[in-house]
């Protein structure tokens, strides 16, 4: 399994794909939707089997994350990680 920094560095972000959302990169998988399908208790091989772009361990690593959120979005007060570019 990846570690935190390796997870980190997988993740990106640019305005012109998806809006800004933070996404796996090389891909335009959005982190929120696999934080949100492990929330739903979907597993990594059902995520992986369902959507070819992220490798197991991008899956699994994004599973684990805070949930992600644009930065510069929302002020919320919310414990979400704040992605910059």
């Amino acid at each position: 399994m990846l570690n935190l920094s390796q997870i980190d560095a997988r993740i990106t972000h640019n305005p012109e794909v998806l809006g800004g959302k933070p996404i796996i990169k090389g891909t335009r998988m959005p982190v929120d939707l696999i934080v949100d399908f492990a929330k739903n208790g979907v597993s990594v091989d059902q995520i992986v089997e369902d959507y070819p772009e992220p490798t197991r361990q991008d899956a699994a690593g994004c599973r684990g994350r805070p949930r992600l959120r644009q930065a510069g979005g929302s002020a919320d007060r919310s414990p979400y990680l704040v992605v910059r570019a």
